[in-house]
């Protein structure tokens, strides 16, 4: 424990002397939560919508009006022909248009069916869907309030759906958790990367190869310093997405705080075992964001659904460790889950933590032997 602690001295102290290198670990995160939160959104607003509004009665101007109010849609053009429309949507003016057809009120006061058409751009599929969605509430909601006294006739099934977790359905809920394990596993990974990568070039590794400390105190000291870095970066990081983002924290942090120490100090582990396979700073951050990057980003279920991703590429996300993470810093946050509820997620990440954490001693005792 001594020389676990001689060790973590001296790399505080090492860290401590580069301010520079220290400030960017613990603020740079919070500006990825920044740049990443308000750059990606799955919300789809401000649509630019056209309308060909045949029957011109007060219940057609009506349902233009809820189209407008819902604060999705954009009223930029009035159409009066198929070729406008045509035109319109090739130039991209406008990315759908809504046709009310002649005898629109006519039917909706008979209690009959009014069908009305939305065209849609959809050269983006994404986008064309999230829109059709927006467009079908839209009409299915004003149609209930436009004539409410109209006889209609009771359908044979009915839904009323709930949503737990993000009634609301904001994009925010779901990226900022995977943002929060995106940018920890990054900078985690990073910091102790260059860690021993720095102590080869300047040629202080000679010394503590000549040291009397064993490998485990030496990478256990090693890590200690920057978990602690990591862990404070991280709680900036939840605590700007609790402010700017509305994150809610339904779960105790006690859990929060475990889970998270468990995949950092894989992440931490990771940034280990790469530094001791790279020879200098600049290949040691390459292979950092190979490692973190691309798995975290695409691998983990942050934006890709693993459900959706052929069988094979599923086996591979079981060696992911944000893949666990995930699911548990959204149960402990978004639902308020108990590690008992999580024990398989809490396992993995430990496993993972425990084997970076001997591979990298193996492979630190390779080198000094």
């Amino acid at each position: 424990m001594s020389r676990t602690l001689a060790v973590y001295r001296k790399e505080l102290r090492q860290i401590a002397r580069d301010r520079r290198t220290l400030l960017i670990l613990v603020f740079i995160p919070v500006f990825f939560l920044l740049l990443y939160g308000y750059a990606l959104n799955f919300d789809i607003r401000h649509i630019r919508l056209g309308v060909q509004d045949r029957d011109g009665t007060p219940e057609s101007r009506a349902l233009v009006s809820a189209f407008v109010n819902s604060g999705y849609f954009d009223l930029v053009a009035a159409v009066h022909s198929p070729r406008e429309m045509e035109r319109l949507l090739d130039v991209n003016e406008v990315r759908a248009v809504l046709v009310i057809p002649e005898g629109f009120r006519r039917e909706m006061v008979a209690g009959r069916s009014a069908p009305v058409q939305v065209i849609l751009n959809g050269d983006n599929a994404n986008t064309a869907t999230t829109v059709m969605g927006y467009a079908s509430n839209i009409v299915r909601t004003a149609g209930a309030q436009l004539v409410p006294g109209a006889y209609r006739p009771a359908p044979l099934l009915s839904i009323e759906p709930r949503i737990w977790y993000n009634p609301e359905l904001r994009s925010a809920l779901y990226l900022v958790p995977g943002l929060i394990a995106y940018i920890s596993m990054i900078t985690a990974v990073v910091s102790t990367a260059l860690s021993i990568v720095r102590e080869k070039e300047t040629g202080t590794i000679e010394q503590v190869r000549m040291a009397p400390i064993g490998t485990f105190s030496f990478i256990v000291g090693k890590t200690i310093p920057y978990l602690l870095i990591s862990l404070t970066s991280a709680a900036l990081v939840i605590f700007a997405s609790m402010l700017l983002f509305d994150l809610p924290m339904r779960g105790s942090w006690l859990s929060l705080v475990f889970a998270l120490s468990l995949f950092l100090v894989g992440a931490l582990a990771t940034g280990l075992v790469i530094s001791t396979v790279a020879d200098s700073q600049q290949v040691a951050f390459q292979m950092a964001l190979f490692v973190a990057f691309l798995p975290t980003f695409i691998l983990s279920g942050f934006i890709f659904p693993i459900s959706s991703m052929p069988r094979p590429l599923q086996l591979v996300t079981y060696a992911v460790p944000a893949r666990y993470f995930l699911i548990a810093l959204k149960g402990i946050v978004l639902k308020g889950s108990a590690l008992s509820h999580l024990g398989p997620q809490i396992a993995a990440l430990a496993i993972y933590a425990g084997a970076t954490l001997a591979l990298a001693s193996l492979r630190l005792a390779k080198e000094r032997g």
